[in-house]
C-alpha cells in the first residue's frame, strides 16, 4: 500500500481564498507542485561589472533568485526550486557526473538556509565565494545539452505529482557555443526532450557589451507562449534589476482555468471567476503530533491506496451547475458567508429585468467540496463610471500590507540571523477627500444599487440583551454539588463517567482529593480511591 503523504501531501490544503483566475484552456493543471530550475551561467562574463557601480549579471541573477525563493517561502511553500550552474570548472552532478554542471542546490523545497547561501554569493565577496566554489568557466568549458540533460534526469527521480514545470536560463551570452555547431544540434535536441515532456524553458538574458541577439541561438532553445497573454520572448535583453525582477515573476505566476457553467444537461457556458477581494492573513499554526511530528492516530500509521485517496477527495469535476431561480428580495444578509466572486460573463440583463437571482451549485476545484451560491446580476454602467472616475497609474510594489509584511520581515530575520528587521510604513490608506472629489454623487448612486434599503455597512452590531434583573450578561449556571452518597452510588454503579470535568474538579475539592492532573480519567481514578469501599 502507498504511504498516505506520498499523495495526500500534493494538495493545498488551504485553497478556498486564494484568487481565481481565467485561463483560455478548460483543463485543471494546478493540481500539484510547481517545480521551478534556475539554470545559471557561471562563465566568467557573468562576473563583469557595468558602468558607474551596476552589479554584475550574475549578482542580478543572485537577487532575483533570492526574491523568488522568500516569496515562494511566504505563498507557495510547497513548490519545488532548484539552481544549477553551467559553464564551471567544478562539478557536482552525482548521478550524471556531467564535466562543468554544478547542481548547488537539489530539487526541494525552499528554505532559510537556501535564501542564506544566495546571500552568501552576492556583491564582491560572494563573486570571490563563487569563483573558489564553482569555478569561472568560459567557452571551451560550454557544454549547455550536458546541463539540460542533468535537468532532465531529475524530473524522473521525483515522485511526487508535479503540475507545472519550469525551468528559467539566465545567461549574458548569446552564442554560448562560439562556432561549434555540433554543440549547438546537441542543446537544441536536449531542449526539444524537455519541451515534450512538459517543461517549459524560458529565457532571462542580461545586457552585455554589443547586445544580445536572441535569433543566433535562443531563439529554437525556449518555449513558446502558453497562451496568448502569456509573456513571450523578449528580444531586448535586462538592463537593470527591475527589469529581471518583472520577467521573473510575470512568468513564475500560477494561473487559473476557465469553468464551466452547467444549465442543463449536455449545455455549458465558459465562464471565469474572479475574486474582487480576498483578506490577506497570517498563516495559521501547523499543529503537529508531539511524539513524532507525524500523522499517526491510534499508534498506527494511516496508509491508503491512491485511487482510495482520490475517491475521498474528489466529488465532481470543478462547474457550476444551476439548480433555479429564486425572487431577489429572498436573498438575505445573512446568507454571505464568503466573500463574494466576480462572474464574467452571464446574462444578466434578463435576470435583473425579472428581478430574480440564479441558485447554483459550486465546486471552484478539484477536491474542493461543493457550496451553494447566489448569481445577482449587476448593471455595469454605473460601475464603469466609477472605475473611470478613480483610475490612476498602479504599481503592486507601492501597495504592501503592512501588518502582514512586517509580519514576514520579523520570520526572515529570525530564521536568516538578522538584526531587527525594518519597520513598514502604512501606504495602503485611502486618500478619501480626493476620491470624494472625483466621484461626486456616483458612490451614493452605486451604494444604492447595491445594497438593500436602510443598510448601513457602518453600524454596529447590536449590544447582547441583558438579563433581566439588570446585571448584564447571561446568567452564571449555579454550581452543583453532590452529596457523598450520591458519588458513592455513581461509583459503585460506574456512571461516575458521565459527570462533566467541571463537576469532578469540585467534587475533588468538595472531599479534599488530591489529584496529580486535570484530565477526566484522573480525577475519577483519584475519586475512587477516596470514596470507593
Amino acid at each position: 500500500m502507498a504511504e498516505w503523504n506520498a499523495y495526500y501531501q500534493n494538495e493545498e490544503e488551504d485553497e478556498e481564498e486564494q484568487e481565481e483566475g481565467g485561463e483560455s484552456s478548460g483543463e485543471f493543471k494546478f493540481t500539484g507542485r510547481d517545480s521551478l530550475v534556475f539554470l545559471v551561467d557561471a562563465s566568467k562574463e557573468m562576473f563583469i561589472k557595468g558602468e558607474d557601480g551596476e552589479p554584475s549579471n550574475f549578482d542580478k541573477t543572485m537577487q532575483c533568485v533570492r526574491s523568488v525563493y522568500t516569496s515562494k517561502i511566504i505563498s507557495s511553500h510547497r513548490d519545488l526550486v532548484r539552481w544549477c550552474s553551467t559553464e564551471t570548472e567544478h562539478a557536482k552532478n552525482h548521478r550524471n557526473n556531467f564535466k562543468h554542471v554544478y547542481v548547488y542546490h537539489d530539487l526541494d523545497e525552499p528554505g532559510a538556509k537556501r535564501v542564506q547561501d544566495v546571500e552568501a554569493l552576492r556583491r564582491d565577496r560572494g563573486a570571490q565565494l563563487a569563483g573558489e566554489t564553482l569555478g569561472l568557466g568560459g567557452e571551451a568549458e560550454t557544454c549547455l545539452s550536458d546541463a539540460l540533460w542533468c535537468c532532465s534526469n531529475l524530473y524522473s527521480d521525483i515522485k511526487l505529482r508535479l503540475s507545472h514545470k519550469r525551468l528559467m536560463l539566465f545567461t549574458c551570452r548569446d552564442r554560448p557555443h562560439g562556432d561549434d555547431s555540433a554543440r549547438d544540434r546537441q542543446a537544441r535536441t536536449r531542449a526539444g526532450d524537455l519541451k515534450e515532456t512538459g517543461v517549459v524553458i524560458d529565457l532571462m538574458h542580461l545586457m552585455k557589451p554589443g547586445g544580445f541577439d536572441v535569433s543566433l541561438f535562443f531563439c529554437d532553445l525556449v518555449s513558446p507562449p502558453e497562451d496568448q497573454d502569456e509573456l513571450g520572448l523578449q528580444l531586448q535583453p535586462s538592463h537593470k534589476l527591475e527589469d529581471l525582477l518583472k520577467r521573473v515573476r510575470a512568468k513564475e505566476q500560477k494561473k487559473r482555468t476557465l469553468l464551466s457553467l452547467c444549465l442543463a444537461e449536455g449545455v455549458s457556458l465558459a465562464v471565469g471567476v474572479y475574486s474582487t477581494a480576498v483578506a490577506a492573513r497570517k498563516p495559521p499554526a501547523v499543529r503537529l503530533y508531539r511524539e513524532n511530528n507525524g500523522a499517526t492516530y491510534g499508534q498506527k500509521q494511516i496508509v491508503m491506496e491512491k485511487d482510495e485517496v482520490d475517491s475521498i477527495k474528489k466529488f465532481e469535476d470543478p462547474a457550476l451547475h444551476l439548480i433555479g431561480f429564486k425572487p431577489r428580495d429572498r436573498l438575505k444578509l445573512y446568507h454571505h458567508i464568503r466573500p463574494s466572486l466576480f462572474l464574467y460573463p452571464e446574462d444578466g440583463q434578463k435576470c435583473s429585468e425579472r428581478a430574480v437571482f440564479a441558485v447554483c451549485r459550486y465546486i471552484a476545484r478539484r477536491n474542493n467540496p461543493p457550496r451553494f451560491v447566489a448569481l445577482l446580476p449587476q448593471m455595469e454602467v454605473k460601475m464603469k463610471e466609477i472605475v473611470s472616475k478613480l483610475r490612476f497609474k498602479y504599481k503592486s510594489e507601492s501597495f504592501e500590507n503592512p501588518a502582514i509584511q512586517q509580519h514576514y520581515r520579523n520570520l526572515e530575520a529570525l530564521a536568516l540571523d538578522m538584526m531587527a528587521p525594518e519597520n513598514m510604513e502604512d501606504l495602503i490608506m485611502p486618500n478619501a477627500d480626493q476620491m470624494d472629489a472625483r466621484l461626486g454623487p456616483l458612490a451614493q448612486e452605486f451604494k444604492d444599487l447595491v445594497y438593500p434599503a436602510g443598510y448601513n455597512p457602518d453600524s454596529k452590531p447590536a449590544a447582547k440583551r441583558k438579563s433581566a434583573d439588570g446585571g448584564g450578561g447571561a446568567d452564571k449556571k449555579p454550581k452543583v454539588e453532590l452529596q457523598e452518597a450520591e458519588l458513592r452510588s455513581h461509583i459503585l454503579s460506574g456512571t461516575i463517567g458521565k459527570l462533566t470535568v467541571p463537576v469532578l474538579k469540585d467534587a475533588c475539592k468538595q472531599f479534599g482529593v488530591r489529584t496529580t492532573g486535570t484530565k477526566k480519567q484522573e480525577l475519577i481514578d483519584a475519586l475512587k480511591a477516596k470514596l470507593a469501599p
